[in-house]
Formats: structure tokens, C-alpha cells, sequence
């Protein structure tokens, strides 16, 4: 069984993408294409020489890093990654 999805057409970096969501997400979709593009135009106005594709990849890898250290700092997740710390320790140094 598919999910139904819907046909949407977004603006990025003054370019069109057509794109196919669940329908309840495209308000939450669309939110994140207008912070994306405003982020690529901050980036514009401080980075000079660059072309759109640049200023797209540095958009990316912005938000993927916001992303990986809001993991880290997740305090479920920090517990979570102790108690593996923890086991790890006792089976390598068997008495801890």
C-alpha cells in the first residue's frame, strides 16, 4: 500500500523544485524551504564570488551540523551513550 502523496513546486536560490509530499507535511515543508533559501541569501551577502550550487552546499552542510551537535547535545541521548560507555567498559576491563 503507497502513501498518498502530493505534487508541490518550491523556490530555492531563485530556482523551481518539484517535489512530491504527504500532504500534511507541506506546511511544515515549506517552512523549511523559506529558512533554507533565507539562509542561502544570508550567505550571499556575506560570501562573496560564489555561485548558487556553493552557496547551497554551505546551506547543507550548516544545517547538517547544526543537526549532528544538537544530537550530541540531547541529554537523552548523552545517557543513553553512557550506559553503552559504561557496558563497553565492563566487558572490555572485566571488575569495572
Amino acid at each position: 500500500m503507497s502513501e498518498e502523496t502530493i505534487s508541490i513546486k518550491v523556490w530555492l536560490a531563485g530556482r523551481s523544485y518539484p517535489i512530491r509530499i504527504k500532504p500534511e507535511e507541506e506546511s511544515a515543508v515549506r517552512k523549511a524551504v523559506k529558512l533554507a533559501d533565507e539562509k542561502i541569501h544570508e550567505m550571499k551577502a556575506q560570501y562573496a564570488g560564489k555561485d548558487d550550487q556553493d552557496f547551497m552546499a554551505m546551506c547543507l552542510l550548516s544545517y547538517a551540523a547544526d543537526s549532528a551537535i544538537e544530537s550530541y547535545n540531547n541529554p537523552v541521548l548523552q545517557e543513553e551513550l553512557d550506559k553503552l560507555s559504561r557496558r563497553i567498559d565492563k566487558v572490555i576491563v572485566p571488575g569495572i
